[in-house]
């Protein structure tokens, strides 16, 4: 068993039955030209921390954990995209429209595709999703399950949309969940921040959050990374 220094308490975790759950890391929403930055965001935000999932990745892959990548995508004839999720924001260039990079969300295209930083590797589960949430329309529930996974360390972008909309759906499955805060971000980061006071709120009603460094320092072991991730945790 690890133990992370987590906000609002200690969130235990047992690496053999625990994900790691990247969220939509794809080129369409951190890449100039991509659809993230046609609706006016810098993606600079989302680019810093990209160093961070590295790290991540390769602390999973080290102990064994499974690592899940999702894909924010819909099929070319976009048969699994609501009409509603087209017409929003009433867009000059929206989902499935030619871009920059391709047509925009839509599978097989380049700016659905993942950023250079961060392709699946071979084993890796990659999960194409139609929505915000990895678990509506998908097998995600299934795999997990057929794979004992009890607990999911969660990251990925936008915290606001895609990132809390999965946590609270795994929630609401009976998963623990810890959001690593800084693999995790938002086009606007207040938005950010306030995903971390509501995922912590009132006990933990929807998980915990954490820094990477104490998810580090729960495989370090040593009682200096111990005090640093839990001096780190309780700065938020």
């Amino acid at each position: 068993m690890k133990t992370v220094h987590a906000r609002p308490y200690p969130y235990t975790f047992d690496p053999a039955h625990t994900a790691l759950v990247l969220i939509d890391m794809q080129r369409d929403f951190l890449e100039p030209g991509g659809f993230g930055a046609l609706l006016g965001n810098d993606v600079a935000p989302l680019r810093r921390i990209v160093p961070a999932c590295q790290r991540l990745l390769a602390l999973a892959r080290e102990h064994g954990l499974r690592v899940i990548h999702t894909q924010e995508a819909h099929d070319p004839l976009l048969a699994d995209c609501p009409p509603s999720k087209k017409a929003r924001g009433g867009l000059a260039c929206g989902i499935g429209d030619p871009g920059p990079l391709g047509r925009v969300l839509v599978a097989g295209e380049p700016g659905a595709g993942f950023v250079p930083e961060l392709l699946p590797q071979s084993g890796d589960t990659v999960l194409r999703k139609p929505g915000k949430g990895a678990f509506h329309a998908t097998a995600l529930d299934a795999i997990l399950h057929a794979q004992g996974i009890t607990h999911l360390l969660i990251g990925g972008v936008t915290t606001e949309v895609c990132v809390q909309t999965t946590m609270r759906e795994a929630y609401d499955r009976g998963y623990g969940c810890l959001l690593v805060q800084d693999w995790a971000a938002s086009y606007v980061p207040h938005f950010h921040d306030a995903v971390v006071e509501m995922v912590v709120a009132q006990g933990g009603i929807v998980g915990w959050a954490a820094p990477l460094a104490a998810v580090e320092a729960a495989w370090a072991g040593s009682a200096f990374a111990q005090a640093a991730a839990a001096a780190a945790a309780a700065k938020g």
